[in-house]
């Protein structure tokens, strides 16, 4: 079991600040574990976004990524 932990266990996304936001919306009883996987997905999302993000600020021929390449991202 602890191994599987591991392997999602990247330390991007903290994990105290999200079993709090889950607390918050009613989920009192959350194994360590679900919260582990949730992390994960949420690293894969953000990853697939700023990539995308990064793209179209490439395109437009920016350094920056912008607020409106995020938002084109998640369209």
């Amino acid at each position: 079991m602890q191994s599987q932990l591991h392997q999602y266990d990247t330390g991007i996304f903290i994990w105290s600040p999200l079993r709090a936001l889950m607390k918050r919306k009613g989920a009192n009883i959350v194994a360590r574990d679900a919260v582990d996987v949730l992390i994960a997905q949420q690293e894969e999302e953000a990853t697939a976004l700023t990539k995308q993000a990064f793209n179209f600020a490439e395109h437009a021929k920016h350094k920056k990524i912008t607020k409106d390449n995020i938002l084109l991202a998640f369209k």
